[in-house]
């Protein structure tokens, strides 16, 4: 499976901005597509994740709210909506392909084996 990260850019403080991932190779009922992204400096931090068969979804507390994931099947693509933007949503977002996952366990990045390349997203104040 490889994953391929867009639609980052630049927009203000309180603007809304919407990322795709668009996935080549199969994906089955059990996959598991998920958001994280890494701010200058800092880990890498979950942002949410949505499963590919029922599209049960799990947010991380600082996005809990204001960003949404969402699936396309028939596109084989995953979006995150994100809305209210701030000045520390900035960073590189990567998109990435599990397996199997309960939901409890989809925001541990070492549980997700592909990854896409990451696109920037930077908010202005």
């Amino acid at each position: 499976v490889q994953l391929q990260a867009s639609g980052g850019g630049l927009v203000q403080a309180g603007g809304s901005l919407r990322l795709s991932c668009t996935i080549s190779g199969r994906t089955s009922s059990s996959s598991v597509m998920g958001w994280f992204r890494q701010a200058p400096g800092k880990e890498r931090e979950f942002v949410g994740a949505i499963k590919w068969s029922g599209g049960s979804t799990l947010y991380g507390g600082s996005v809990k709210g204001r960003f949404s994931i969402s699936k396309d099947t028939a596109k084989n693509s995953v979006y995150l909506q994100m809305n209210s933007l701030k000045p520390e949503d900035t960073a590189v977002y990567y998109c990435a392909a599990a397996e199997r996952l309960i939901t409890s366990t989809m925001n541990n990045e070492r549980n997700y084996r592909n990854w896409g390349q990451g696109t920037l997203v930077t908010v202005s104040s």
